[in-house]
């Protein structure tokens, strides 16, 4: 059983999209986030090694919870796809940047059929929401994809979505920061039509997490450059 949008519980059957929340160290956030989950939406939170009991609270609150000892943002989301069931699959972050209610704006033109993998574009909500660093280095990281898969996107979209079987028929192997980037770029290797569509950026509830610092911009970007060179 699943959680609906007023913790309302929901049959498997009834799910039409996993989505995957890559999760270190985010209890503050969790409660937000999984309550404000649509209703055939099922959260599947994978804990990287969590030390705040985030697996914890995810399964009080119904989530479906998977344990990745391996560190690494990749790491997570590929333990998560691996745990999914659903046709299309969508991966979020649960830090509260990011709004699940807004799932149907990428989810949609995966499961019409318009698309193959969607990105969501990060609009910030308020002045300050996304740090100078993390704008630079996107900004960037965009024009060497644009360059090297001539697709046009402006933001990497954390929030995302796609069909489970054509993801995991990429091979990705990236288990760092550089997994997001190695899906857009071996998607655009095998022809897939890829669109973005806005989505609101807020702030960040709870500690700050290693890709909000300097050092986790450079290491992300180190990540993501590794993957463009290969």
């Amino acid at each position: 059983m699943v959680l609906g949008t007023e913790g309302i519980s929901l049959s498997v059957t009834s799910v039409v999209v996993d989505v995957i929340l890559p999760c270190l160290d985010e209890a503050a956030a969790l409660p937000w986030v999984l309550g404000r989950f649509p209703d055939g939406f099922r959260p599947i939170v994978v804990d990287n090694g969590s030390v705040d009991g985030s697996g914890e609270v995810a399964r009080s609150l119904g989530a479906v919870v998977v344990e990745e000892p391996l560190r690494g943002f990749g790491a997570a989301c590929h333990a998560g796809l691996s745990a999914a069931v659903t046709e299309v699959v969508c991966f979020c972050d649960c830090d509260a940047s990011l709004d699940p209610r807004q799932l149907s704006r990428v989810t949609g033109p995966v499961l019409d059929g318009s698309a193959d993998l969607l990105l969501g574009r990060r609009r910030p909500v308020a002045h300050g929401v996304w740090p100078l660093p993390g704008r630079l280095a996107n900004r960037a990281l965009a024009r060497r994809i644009r360059r090297r898969t001539g697709i046009r996107v402006r933001d990497l979209g954390p929030m995302r979505a796609a069909r489970r079987v054509d993801l995991l028929a990429l091979e990705l192997v990236d288990r760092r920061c550089g997994y997001a980037l190695e899906m857009l770029v071996r998607a655009a290797d095998a022809g897939w039509r890829v669109r973005e569509v806005e989505v609101d950026y807020l702030p960040r509830i709870g500690h700050s997490k290693v890709t909000g610092t300097f050092r986790g911009f450079r290491q992300a970007v180190q990540d993501m450059s590794a993957v463009l060179t290969r």
